[in-house]
Order: structure tokens, then C-alpha cells, then sequence
């Protein structure tokens, strides 16, 4: 397939890693970041683009938004399907005594109505992210920020590629018995230099229970902690057993995952 010269083709995702560091001799877990499920080599536009080259890309690439780039390859805007709904209303709408569609606080759709180009059409300024942040804090981005992908961009600002909503929800599809695996691997005989034997841990549909005796209070907590940053893990269920006294209430405890 062909692209106009002011479009960027597209290419696949980079595949899912699950990555763990040895300092010291020691295994420590590390959550999953942008770069281990955003996709590369983005469909993106020029400032320049006009209006149906940028409507023909998006349904040969089944894409619903572009980054624009300048003429140095910097992300400055993003076009979206929304962007280009305008057009298809016309101005009227948006102008006169009623300007029913302005009214509901949607500021700037009438130039959008008329406007031509990527540059015209686009939202800015971008809300990009870094490869190297994690998952959870770009899924707490577009939350926050209410948008469904971020443009990911390098340290001199260069568009490297693009994360969406399912791609930050990917993490979370990984089969049980691989999240128990990394309980025992990474936290427990890892982290924890405790020997995986003396626990029992369950997980169903992401949500985990572990199961031992650990020497205090503070220690189990540690433990729990540290599974919940577990990349799949979406609870905790503490069982967890320590010395009688040394935890403020002997109950059981749900560590839920941050948004």
C-alpha cells in the first residue's frame, strides 16, 4: 500500500517483556513500561496533511487517530476521528443565535468545520509519555487526562510510537499459573530470599492469595506489597501468619492495585 508522502506507514506492536534486574545477586521484579507494549513505527501525519488524506489513512490503517508531526518530526497535535466530525456537520450548527452544538462547551468546533489540514484539525498540545514509564502511571495518565492513546516520544522529543488504552490493559491478560510463577520466582525466593516451599499461593483470574508464616507484622506487609506490583495482578489476599500480637488486628487484608 502506498502513503502519500506527508504520512508516516505503519508496522506491528513490539511484543510484551517481562523483565527482571539482578543487582547484587538479588532478582527484584519490574513492572512492565510504555515500551514494552506500545506500538512502533506510528501512522502519523504532516502538519500539512489535508483533509481526506488524513480520512483515507486512518480506514486503510484502521486507525481512529494520527500523531501530527512537523517539519522536524516533532509531535505537536493529535487528529482524531472526533477532530474531523466537524466537517461532516458543517459550520452552521456551530454559529448563529442557537449554536447548539457550541453551547454544550464544545469550544473551537466551528473552525474545525472549516479547516483543511492536519495543523488546522488537530488537538493540541499533545499529551505524550515516555517509553520508559511505567504502564500503571501512562494508564493513570489517560484517565486523568481523559484521552484513549498517548504519542510516546523519546528524550529529544522524536516520535518513537504510540500506546492505547488496550495495549496499557494487555499486562493484565496474562494466564494464572506465569503470575504464580513470579510470586514464588521473583518475590518470594527472589526478593525475599525465602524459600518458596513454605507457601501457598493461589491465583484466580489475576487476583492472588498467599498463603505462610513470616516473622512480624512489617515483614508479611513487605511481601504483600511487593505482589501487588506484579505485573496480571489485579488483588491480594493476605493469609499471611506472624507472631501473636505483633500485627494491630489479626484480620484478613485486600491490597487492591493502584489506578
Amino acid at each position: 500500500m502506498a502513503y502519500p508522502a506527508n504520512v508516516r506507514s505503519p508496522a506491528g506492536h513490539v511484543p510484551l517483556r517481562y523483565r527482571v534486574k539482578s543487582p547484587n545477586g538479588r532478582a527484584i521484579v519490574v513492572t512492565s513500561t510504555v515500551k514494552d507494549v506500545m506500538t512502533t513505527r506510528v501512522v502519523a501525519v504532516r502538519e500539512a496533511a489535508g483533509y481526506k488524506d488524513i480520512i483515507t489513512v486512518m480506514r486503510k490503517c484502521c486507525v481512529s487517530a494520527c500523531p501530527v508531526l512537523d517539519s522536524a518530526g516533532y509531535v505537536i497535535g493529535v487528529v482524531s476521528e472526533a477532530d474531523l466530525l466537524p466537517k461532516e456537520i458543517g459550520p452552521e450548527p456551530f454559529t448563529g443565535p442557537g449554536r447548539s452544538l457550541q453551547a454544550s462547551g464544545r469550544h473551537g468546533e466551528r473552525a474545525k468545520a472549516v479547516a483543511v489540514t492536519a495543523a488546522e484539525l488537530m488537538s493540541t498540545p499533545p499529551i505524550t509519555t515516555g517509553p520508559d514509564i511505567s504502564v500503571s502511571e501512562a494508564a493513570k495518565q489517560m484517565y486523568e487526562r481523559g484521552v484513549k492513546r498517548l504519542p510516546v516520544v523519546d528524550s529529544t522529543g522524536q516520535l518513537v510510537g504510540i500506546v492505547s488504552r488496550i495495549d496499557v490493559l494487555s499486562v493484565l491478560t496474562r494466564p494464572d499459573a506465569q503470575i504464580r510463577d513470579d510470586v514464588l520466582r521473583q518475590v518470594i525466593a527472589g526478593n525475599f530470599a525465602l524459600d518458596p516451599a513454605a507457601f501457598e499461593v493461589i491465583v484466580t483470574s489475576g487476583i492472588v492469595t498467599v498463603i505462610g508464616q513470616v516473622d512480624s507484622y512489617d515483614f508479611a506487609r513487605q511481601l504483600i506489597d511487593a505482589v501487588r506490583h506484579v505485573d496480571s495482578v489485579i488483588d491480594v489476599r493476605d493469609r499471611m501468619r506472624y507472631p501473636a500480637g505483633d500485627a494491630p488486628e489479626a484480620t484478613q487484608h485486600i491490597v487492591r492495585r493502584p489506578a
